[in-house]
């Protein structure tokens, strides 16, 4: 697989912000890459090491919009949070 393929965009929220001082960045990573692929894409990307990679497939929700009366549905995503080694910081919206 592509490195650069593997990793689709960072996701920031608040508690990924919050991650990130401890060397903690989260993304957004294609459902069929597996740990040691998005562990070369960090390192081709950024030029770092990665110390571990944590992946969660976050499942479908449906939502009821008030006052629209219509369903919405987010789609099936994988995520992986990926800790950096050492006191090392990068610029997840590099990509």
């Amino acid at each position: 697989m592509k490195t650069h393929s593997t990793i689709i965009q960072s996701i920031v929220t608040e508690k990924s912000s919050g991650q990130q001082a401890n060397g903690q960045y989260t993304f957004l990573v294609k459902k069929d890459s597996s740990k040691i692929d998005i562990k070369n894409a960090v390192k081709a990307i950024y030029g770092v090491e990665v110390a571990d990679v944590k992946t969660s497939i976050m499942p479908k929700k449906t939502r009821f919009l008030k006052g629209k009366y219509e369903w919405i549905k987010r789609p099936v995503f994988k995520k992986a949070i990926v800790t950096l080694k050492g006191k090392k910081t990068i610029d997840p919206n590099k990509i």
